[in-house]
């Protein structure tokens, strides 16, 4: 029975509390911590908690778009480093141009994200699980070799900025602006596009996206370009907040990524998520 209380029905009410469950726990638990301790609410705390978010926010943005068409991808932590480690060697030990060291950081994690789909829609793997647990080792691997196992410091400041400056002299990071505006992008992407409605669609019928029309491979492609090229973003903003790129970078980063996206309210079925819910997501992890 759909009972009704004042001007909403118990369904409603339902619907609301499914909706935004992920960020009435994030207020609650900022309530509790904010209560717990008095250094929370504190403007150093909540900025230094913001820096951190950054990095897996991005991260979480291409999961959440892997997740979506019941996929994974399991190698954006290498992929951050490697992309870093690369602009780096171009930019810092090549002495190349900052600007096309960043061009190179976001093309080359662009390109890593396209060898996933590649592998999952040319050889026809029967999971992302699989291919992405593979390249997740060779990617790995790669930032080992090219640096030899040691960190490369000394960013130049075109890459130094997103990652340390603050909004007009203000104490809040660039970071998290520049975060936000990503999570607004993608929010109409997913929603107002034909591509973000095709992924929805992949996610939650493979077989009837087909025969509506989809193209499944072409859409699981740019799927894995587009959470590559996330990866890129997030290498970026890595190496300019801590002024170096290291081979071990975002060695694990992938769990909190795939936590944050499912503490938001995706599933692992496909079809289902938000990046709304996933913001909030981010935000308790960090």
């Amino acid at each position: 029975m759909n009972k009704n209380y004042g001007f909403f029905s118990n369904q409603q009410i339902k619907d609301f509390i499914a909706k935004s469950g992920p960020l009435l726990a994030l207020i609650i638990l900022c309530i509790i911590l904010s209560i717990a301790s008095p250094v929370f609410l504190t403007t150093e705390n909540l900025m230094n908690i913001t820096r951190k978010a950054s990095c897996y926010g991005l991260l979480a943005l291409g999961m959440l778009v892997a997740i979506l068409t019941a996929g994974i991808d399991l190698s954006v932590g290498a992929s951050m480093a490697l992309t870093s480690i690369l602009m780096a060697k171009f930019s810092v030990v090549y002495g190349g141009n900052q600007y096309l060291g960043i061009i190179v950081c976001l093309g080359s994690g662009a390109l890593l994200g396209l060898i996933n789909g590649l592998l999952l829609t040319k050889l026809n793997l029967p999971h992302p699980f699989i291919s992405t647990l593979g390249t997740q080792n060779i990617y790995r691997g790669l930032c080992l070799i090219i640096t030899a196992a040691t960190p490369i410091s000394g960013m130049p400041p075109a890459i130094r900025w997103p990652g340390q400056a603050k909004l007009f002299n203000s104490p809040l990071p660039i970071s998290i602006v520049i975060v936000i505006i990503a999570y607004v992008i993608f929010s109409i992407f997913l929603n107002n596009t034909v591509l973000g409605r095709n992924i929805y669609a992949v996610g939650g019928n493979p077989a009837t996206a087909r025969l509506s029309g989809v193209n499944v491979k072409f859409t699981l492609n740019m799927v894995y370009t587009i959470s590559g090229f996330m990866c890129g973003f997030a290498g970026l903003l890595l190496a300019g907040r801590v002024d170096a790129v290291y081979p071990l970078a975002g060695l694990s980063w992938e769990t909190d990524a795939i936590a944050a996206v499912i503490i938001g309210g995706a599933s692992f079925f496909g079809g289902k998520g938000n990046v709304l819910g996933t913001f909030c997501g981010v935000m308790i992890i960090a």
